[in-house]
């Protein structure tokens, strides 16, 4: 027969808040093409900056543009040991406030890290972003790193707020041995979709792509209608040190940026949680979405697709 816990316990009454610092990012190129596996050369929009119209919430498909970080992207462009503390420690869901500029005092919401550019990625107000400009600086409430679910040793967390964690409806089923840890998703990527970050050393900061070079199996799948923000689980895939595959192990994770033509690259997962032997049940759920979650948007739009 199986059995729900109400609550799931964590150790987080025994986690450090600090404060870790970034500022709004400026877009970068080494070129003003890239090419993709098509071989067709593009040139647009990419990493970096204040994106206007592009929120969690919404399609991670059909942007013009390669990798497009949604809200604005923030990092400390001084210091690369500064910046990865600002980027490892910062996790989905903590707070942030602008400290500098127009905007100072508005706060807004990690929602992502990007690999690569190293960028920690924050969800303001539309009215907000009018208001900021490159360079403007934000302060982070980092919370949630050695975050620890309760009875599941074999259950990893990394860049997870314990907020959010317990936003996501978290449920335990099944008894003794046969307990897992249940959480909602809004769709599964089976491993041999993904691509960039594969063999990583480290989840704790940056994304894992899903790869986007076979459109008719992304809409086999139903994957070509992932929006920004969603949670997603990774089947047979782990991040214990890295990220790999692994027979019967799943990764949790959010999508947090968009699509790319780029061989071996597509919408981008931040880890959230990773189990090796099966200690996470994904549960489909259609609101299993940052933007509904952390109430940031009471609408989202059409499907991508």
């Amino acid at each position: 027969m199986t059995t729900k816990q109400a609550k799931v316990r964590t150790n987080r009454d025994r986690l450090v808040a600090i404060s870790v610092m970034g500022e709004v990012s400026a877009p970068k190129m080494r070129a003003p093409y890239r090419v993709g596996h098509d071989g067709v050369a593009r040139v647009g929009p990419a990493t970096g900056g204040i994106v206007y119209n592009v929120r969690v919430g919404d399609p991670a498909f059909g942007w013009a543009g390669d990798h497009v970080e949604p809200g604005v992207s923030t990092k400390d462009p001084k210091e690369e040991h500064v910046n990865m503390a600002y980027n490892t420690l910062s996790c989905v869901g903590n707070r942030v406030r602008v400290v500098s500029g127009d905007a100072k005092g508005a706060t807004g919401v990690v929602t992502g890290k990007h690999g690569g550019v190293e960028h920690v990625l924050v969800d303001f107000d539309p009215e907000v972003l009018d208001k900021l400009v490159i360079g403007d600086k934000v302060l982070v409430r980092a919370y949630g790193q050695g975050l620890e679910v309760e009875g599941f040793p074999g259950v990893k967390v990394y860049n997870l707020d314990p907020d959010l964690f317990e936003k996501m409806g978290p449920e335990v089923v099944g008894d003794g041995d046969d307990r897992r840890l249940s959480l909602p998703v809004t769709a599964e990527i089976p491993a041999h979709l993904m691509g960039s970050g594969l063999g990583s050393t480290s989840a704790s900061s940056g994304d894992y792509d899903m790869t986007t070079q076979e459109p008719s199996v992304l809409a086999e799948l139903g994957l070509d209608r992932l929006r920004l923000g969603d949670i997603v689980a990774i089947k047979d895939a782990s991040a214990f040190y890295g990220w790999s595959y692994r027979r019967g192990a799943v990764i949790i994770g959010v999508v947090v940026h968009s699509d790319s033509k780029i061989s071996g690259h597509g919408p981008g997962i931040t880890t959230l949680l990773t189990a090796n032997r099966g200690e996470i049940l994904p549960r489909l759920d259609s609101g299993a979405n940052l933007a509904l979650l952390l109430g940031l948007r009471s609408d989202m739009g059409p499907k991508g697709g």
